[in-house]
């Protein structure tokens, strides 16, 4: 019951905090992925889709809580409460979309019923000193990454003859072995390959937040690229700081192949590093906000500019579509960090990529 309430309170309430106040951290040009004037972020009328959707999807959190708190914390099968909890969070991202859905065409309805932007230059804003500046923060800070992952590897080697013959590999919440391995040279490779691997991942995330397509506001456009500029160096660090964190979380894992370590410490560090790394994500969410919206500005708006109206590429609000934008990657429009440009063929493969590859790898390894 102990690790259920952990797993709810460090993991699920801060996924919750994030999923209610996401109309509240995106850029005050975007109202649920509708583009907008600014001045109509700030009416009342946007104000209530927005207090309406957190308060929707507050119920919605709600409910999840109890059904999960109620089943948790009186049923003792592992794989009934596992499958719970998957169906519980697959259940909540499925209605929270569709409450996004609603107040996305909401918000459609009344930019096409009021001419929100008839009235206005539509401008596409540039700052052809923004790729010279300092966006991130060097793929150099990800180098301890893979030095942590090769000292794993070549320790696990030179103590190898040290190892029982069979090595836990799964724990059950209570921290009770649940499936084990003979022991391998292919079985102790699982971790330092992980490691590479997510280091490898890191490193991309990296290029992504440096090369991702630029977006200033065409009504602030010096003040829109500064707060970008703080938006992506922020990101950029929590990146390598969570690059460090799992790496030495499997180095610990790997450590627990050849020195006893209480099963409980072994469940509960995952616990307390996801946790953590979820509440950091959410503090960066709301004092950076999406593109640095959140990050003070100087006033100097001029409302008779608004940014080119891209609506159309944008299905339903949240991914992105255009065969003729040489941009890969771009910022979300609904919610925190970046999206691709669906329309390009390499953004697919990619995305096939890394998932075949974070599938594939502990499968063929533990094989």
């Amino acid at each position: 019951m102990t690790f259920i309430l952990l797993l709810f309170f460090f993991i699920i309430v801060p996924v919750f905090i994030i999923m209610m106040f996401i109309p509240y951290l995106t850029r005050k040009t975007e109202s649920f992925g509708v583009s907008i004037p600014e001045e109509i972020y700030h009416t009342n009328e946007m104000k209530q889709f927005r207090k309406k959707y957190a308060i929707a999807v507050g119920i919605v959190s709600l409910i999840v809580t109890i059904i999960f708190l109620g089943f948790g914390t009186t049923s003792d099968n592992e794989t009934t409460l596992s499958i719970l909890l998957g169906a519980i969070i697959l259940g909540y991202l499925i209605i929270s979309f569709f409450l996004y859905l609603h107040f996305h065409r909401q918000v459609k309805k009344r930019k096409a019923e009021e001419g929100w932007v008839k009235n206005k230059k539509q401008q596409l804003s540039l700052d052809l000193r923004f790729r010279r500046q300092k966006l991130s923060v060097s793929n150099l800070w990800f180098i301890p990454s893979f030095i942590i992952a090769f000292i794993t590897a070549a320790l696990s080697f030179i103590y190898y003859d040290t190892l029982p013959d069979t090595i836990p590999m799964q724990y059950d919440f209570s921290g009770n072995i649940t499936n084990s391995a003979d022991t391998s040279y292919r079985v102790i490779l699982l971790m330092p390959i992980m490691q590479v691997f997510l280091a490898c991942l890191f490193l991309f995330v990296n290029i992504i937040i440096t090369r991702a397509k630029q977006q200033i506001d065409a009504d602030n456009p010096e003040s829109s690229a500064e707060q970008n500029r703080v938006f992506r160096r922020r990101w950029s660090a929590f990146i390598v700081i969570t690059s460090y964190g799992l790496t030495l979380l499997f180095s610990f894992i790997q450590y627990s192949f050849y020195q006893p370590i209480q099963s409980e410490l072994l469940v509960g560090a995952p616990l307390v590093l996801t946790g953590g790394m979820i509440i950091a994500a959410l503090l960066l969410s709301i004092t950076t906000g999406q593109g640095g919206s959140r990050v003070r500005k100087q006033s100097v708006n001029n409302s008779s500019y608004v940014d080119r109206d891209d609506d159309r590429y944008w299905k339903l609000g949240q991914f992105y579509f255009n065969k003729n934008d040489p941009a890969l990657f771009l910022e979300k429009r609904f919610g925190i960090g970046w999206t691709v440009n669906m329309a390009r063929p390499l953004a697919w493969i990619m995305l096939l990529g890394i998932i075949l590859l974070a599938a594939g790898i502990p499968i063929l390894l533990s094989m």
